[in-house]
């Protein structure tokens, strides 16, 4: 049957609450999924390893004491950050995986639209600086 000008699409509007239907009926499946993420990382000499959780605390730091051999405090530091956010990138990129995959194509285009996958796991630093670019 051919659409009628003025008139809604049923088939359309009935596959997209199939997808809305979809979508929900996952949530709990998608939320325990995504609980469970943990995003890891190494530092480029491989002395420390950092893992966080789902929305970027961080759970685990391993640093290997030969880096005291040459104590270096700001070296430390900045390899523990830049490790550390390492890792919420990994936990992000996880994140936004799980929701592409629950998301029904309707929403993905737009969640896209709207820059959701730029917040899922992106570090607090990232967001901040994304928000003062849209506000400023």
């Amino acid at each position: 049957m051919a659409d009628v000008p003025g008139r809604p699409n049923w088939g359309a509007l009935n596959a997209m609450l199939a997808d809305l239907r979809k979508a929900t009926a996952d949530i709990p499946a998608m939320q325990q999924r995504m609980l469970e993420i943990t995003g890891t990382a190494w530092s480029p000499d491989r002395m420390i390893k950092a893992v966080v959780g789902p929305r970027g605390h961080l759970l685990e730091l391993d640093i290997d004491p030969r880096v005291l051999r040459q104590p270096n405090s700001k070296a430390l530091s900045a390899s523990i950050v830049q490790t550390v956010r390492a890792a919420i990138e990994d936990a992000g990129r996880q994140s936004r995986e799980v929701l592409a995959d629950s998301m029904p194509g309707d929403l993905k285009a737009l969640g896209s639209q709207a820059g959701i996958e730029n917040f899922v796991g992106s570090h607090d630093a990232e967001v901040r600086r994304q928000m003062g670019e849209r506000n400023g």
